[in-house]
């Protein structure tokens, strides 16, 4: 977020009166006496200056909070919301991010600056999306909150990001549909396997996951004996994506059976290609 360069002169006063205060950062009354003492503008340039300066971004985070404290509903106090948001986020303290962009969300709902505060909201929780393996309770929270981004404010420059994290966090979804589907098929467990691999094929069909899904539905449908589904997934894999090494690697699988990769019987992977064929998957 672009930050406002000041004069010369006016860091000096700055640096003169607000570094001189010997504050601690504690919220003990001294320090807010001494607070008390500077303009709204001055406290607000001193949060920059940290933010700029300090390695510490919850050094920022107290200049701005203590903006909106002594001088509530001013111009200033707004600025310096937005910035606590940002400030608390680049300390990875997402919770207290989220608080204070959702804060500014709702007390300025028609601000220039409400689309940054969704987006840095959406962030707070995109960017706690951890390795596959764990909960996924922030990926759907993350991508709830892009999805306001998108919708709320489709011509705002965080639009065009947010579409992107939001592809990254549908397709985060997926991976650990596969993770657990790999684990059941490489246990023998084919029936639960296929059950995963069916979520990636129907509902996160426009992610990289869905040409091993559909390899892995070959392999599983193959060791239960059930050649039709096996035959139609690697089908609906070979025509979507034929130079994919997984459709190589299925195709093989289905010649050495003596079978061949086309759709055959009436399951639920012949309506998936019957849809495809007629334009509306994929």
């Amino acid at each position: 977020m672009a930050r406002s360069k000041f004069s010369a002169s006016v860091m000096a006063a700055i640096l003169a009166g607000l570094v001189l205060t010997g504050c601690d950062r504690g919220g003990g009354s001294g320090e807010r006496q001494n607070l008390d003492r500077f303009t709204a503008e001055e406290i607000y340039k001193r949060g920059e200056f940290e933010l700029e300066n300090s390695r510490k971004p919850e050094d920022a985070v107290f200049y701005f909070s203590e903006v909106e404290r002594l001088y509530p509903y001013s111009e200033w106090a707004k600025r310096a919301l937005i910035m606590q948001a940002y400030s608390n986020h680049r300390a990875q303290n997402y919770e207290e991010a989220r608080g204070a962009a959702q804060r500014f969300i709702d007390t300025y709902p028609g601000d220039e600056d409400a689309a940054y505060a969704q987006y840095l909201l959406a962030l707070s929780y995109y960017d706690q999306i951890d390795e596959v393996g764990r909960d996924q309770g922030l990926t759907f929270q993350a991508l709830q909150s892009l999805r306001s981004v998108i919708e709320q404010y489709p011509d705002s420059e965080y639009a065009r990001s947010a579409i992107l994290k939001f592809d990254l966090a549908f397709d985060h979804l997926a991976a650990k549909e596969m993770e657990i589907g790999r684990y059941y098929l490489k246990r023998g467990h084919y029936a639960a396997s296929i059950n995963r691999f069916r979520v990636v094929v129907e509902e996160f069909q426009t992610t990289t996951q869905t040409p091993e899904a559909l390899l892995r539905l070959v392999e599983a449908y193959l060791a239960l004996g059930l050649t039709d589904e096996a035959q139609t997934a690697g089908a609906i894999l070979g025509y979507n994506f034929q130079s994919s090494p997984f459709y190589q690697d299925a195709y093989g699988q289905l010649r050495g059976r003596g079978l061949a990769p086309e759709a055959r019987g009436d399951n639920w992977l012949t309506n998936v290609y019957r849809q495809m064929i007629q334009g509306r998957w994929l």
